[in-house]
């Protein structure tokens, strides 16, 4: 048995010489397992990680970029609707001028309109007034004749109560008519 050491001692010293890499076929064949692993486990972890990661960033991207040309857009679209509004206030003043304008017409035409129904009311009423008035005068005219028919009766029974010639009766009858006038007679 010694002996069989001794050989495996001889065999491993001449093996375990110093060398200047320390390379053997078991290091390489570790490293290019290492190496594959690695290769492995990067497509691996780029497939299981870093693509999903990867379209994470190209969503958010595609996000922002969205973003973007919606704030253009909208942006655009206060520009002009800006743009219009401020067209309008300088038309605004002119459209104002109008209305008042044509509002001012319409009051003078109200205004005329008023004056005019005014007008035509007080010739109503001052024609219903001397209407009034002349009924009143006929009225007045009317009793005025039948209180000269009533003293005309009475005179009559006084002159066939005095039985008074004719001569005197008709003196009677001028002086009374004078005292009435001759006015009431012709109306």
């Amino acid at each position: 048995m010694n002996t069989l050491l001794s050989t495996a001692y001889v065999l491993a010293s001449a093996e375990m010489e110093p060398r200047l890499f320390d390379l053997d076929w078991q290091l390489l064949s570790d490293a290019c397992l290492s190496i594959i692993a690695v290769i492995v486990l990067f497509f691996c972890v780029g497939y299981f990680l870093f693509n999903p990661a990867r379209k994470v960033l190209e969503d958010r991207k595609e996000r922002i970029k969205n973003d973007i040309d919606t704030a253009i857009r909208d942006k655009e679209e206060a520009l002009a609707l800006k743009k219009e509004y401020e067209e309008k206030l300088q038309n605004i003043d002119s459209e104002a001028e109008a209305i008042l304008s044509e509002a001012r017409k319409k009051a003078l035409a109200n205004e005329a309109k008023i004056v005019a129904d005014a007008k035509e009311d007080a010739a109503r009423i001052v024609e219903r007034a001397k209407t009034e008035a002349e009924l009143e005068m006929k009225k007045a005219n009317d009793e005025v004749k039948k209180e000269i028919v009533s003293v005309a009766s009475l005179m009559a029974g006084k002159i066939v109560a005095a039985s008074i010639n004719a001569q005197v009766s008709d003196d009677l009858i001028d002086e009374t008519l004078k005292e009435m006038g001759e006015n009431t007679w012709l109306s």
